[in-house]
């Protein structure tokens, strides 16, 4: 339950990140106000990637599940942009993709190395014992 929540606040992390990084690089004032106007679109992705894909499951492997959280983030985010008249130009999305897809998944590559010794002693009990045999 909150490696999952933890899972989704660090997708929330990242996308916060590219927003405020953004608007420092374009020059507008990082206020809250212009964190949320620009970000919740891509929030939202990252909400419906993680009950899309039932991230709960497994929140931080790569595969699918990370893969799956980031495109369909990149993909809402862009869509609701689009549909509320924001700027969606061939730089921008390739900006948004590279940037949250190192975010996203680097977090959980990060997170996959730190909890490995877990897994390891898990495994074992998983299977019966059999896995020494």
């Amino acid at each position: 339950m909150f490696r999952s929540l933890g899972a989704l606040v660090g997708d929330l992390l990242v996308v916060l990140l590219f927003v405020a990084s953004g608007l420092v690089q374009h020059g507008e004032p990082l206020t809250t106000q212009n964190l949320v106007l620009v970000g919740w679109p891509f929030a939202a992705g990252a909400l419906l990637g993680h009950l899309a894909i039932r991230a709960w499951r497994a929140p931080f492997r790569l595969w699918p599940h990370g893969v799956f959280v980031w495109a369909i983030t990149v993909a809402a985010g862009m869509a609701l942009r689009t549909l509320l008249g924001g700027t969606t130009a061939v730089s921008f999305v390739i900006v948004a993709a590279l940037v949250t897809a190192v975010g996203m998944l680097g977090w959980r590559a990060i997170a996959m190395y730190m909890t490995r010794g877990e897994r390891a002693v898990a495994r074992p009990a998983a299977d019966g014992g059999t896995a020494s045999r």
